[in-house]
């Protein structure tokens, strides 16, 4: 009785719509409905992610190991829950027909890295033919929180259109993140990519010495290819520390650093065992542990030079493929004497 003098008080005050009492009844009865098979879809969507994402024992020669979900959902939920979404991206950039084929140089930045991206474009990231092969760059950028960055990013994106924006924020944990959505993305939208060069937008590549590369290594599309780390130690404390709880050997299996070569021909299988394994916070360790699910091989190749060079010597940079630790300046310097 209380409910019907209330709602006698909203009909009269015009609150509510002269509908009998009954149709309302069925109205509100149908959105109950309604509401409860949007949870119901959503709730049996999450289960399926999560049924595909189990705990997985992988094996690395005679030692075997589980990697569990329960434990990574429990330690980095965001990290296992998050789903790929892209504020910004272009099916351009992998549109063809292409004059050669297609090499997607996906370099990882930070928003406030705009000075980087600058230097990026003026060298060795640019949209080219270079020596059989199409080159295009894209910058892999997540979310800042602070809006100044966001807005600036965006005007940057009118100006060049060369950047995939998800909208996770960005961390050093969350760059995982940046591996599987990238597989993601190349899976859905970049099916027919040669070749995917990955790095960090802090090294000097050699692009003509890139390309050159991949012509002249037999069987090239079988293996990922970089500056292969071996026994790499798990580290227990700092900003980069892994809880024995989550990865229990003191040694990771073996990953690539200091930029990757990526076959297109690989990209499904890795994207297919990205939805099983749990998504671990080191993203260098994350795709080793991918390439072992996968059984893909990785081939080291001494040219990725990770620790820069003896001799800062315009022949070095001749000679490699790509090389850590070059500064912005010095970056600028070197591509005009090698290219002009």
């Amino acid at each position: 009785m209380a409910a019907l003098k209330f709602r006698e008080v909203l009909l009269a005050a015009g609150r509510l719509p002269q509908l009998p009492f009954r149709r309302t009844l069925h109205l509100g009865v149908a959105v109950g409905l309604l509401v409860s098979a949007i949870l119901y879809i959503g709730l049996t969507h999450w289960e399926n992610i999560f049924a595909r994402r189990r705990s997985v024992v992988l094996q690395m020669g005679s030692c075997r190991f589980q990697l569990d979900l329960g434990v990574h959902l429990a330690l980095y939920p965001h990290l296992q829950r998050y789903r790929c979404r892209e504020l910004v991206s272009e099916d351009a950039w992998c549109r063809g027909p292409w004059p050669a084929p297609l090499l997607l140089l996906a370099i990882k930045s930070h928003p406030a890295s705009w000075e980087r991206r600058a230097v990026l474009r003026r060298t060795w990231a640019q949209q080219r033919p270079m020596d059989g092969f199409f080159l295009q760059p894209v910058f892999l950028v997540a979310t800042a929180s602070e809006d100044s960055l966001a807005q600036a990013l965006r005007q940057e994106i009118q100006v060049f259109g060369d950047v995939l924006w998800w909208d996770f924020g960005e961390s050093p944990r969350n760059q995982s993140l940046k591996e599987r959505c990238l597989l993601q993305w190349v899976h859905n939208h970049c099916q027919g990519v040669a070749y995917v060069f990955k790095a960090n937008d802090d090294i000097f590549v050699n692009p003509y010495e890139l390309t050159q590369y991949l012509k002249e290594i037999p069987r090239v599309s079988d293996f990922i290819h970089g500056n292969l780390a071996n026994e790499e130690p798990v580290v227990r404390t700092g900003d980069a520390a892994v809880p024995c709880l989550l990865y229990p050997l003191e040694h990771y299996p073996p990953f690539i650093t200091g930029g990757t070569i990526l076959p297109g021909a690989l990209i499904p299988e890795l994207y297919r065992v990205s939805l099983q394994l749990p998504v671990f916070p080191l993203d260098e360790a994350y795709l080793g542990f991918l390439a072992l699910a996968a059984g893909i091989t990785l081939r080291h190749e001494g040219r990725f030079q990770v620790r820069g060079v003896v001799k800062d010597e315009p022949e070095a940079y001749k000679e490699s493929l790509t090389i850590h630790g070059v500064s912005m300046e010095r970056m600028e310097e070197v591509w005009k004497e090698l290219w002009d």
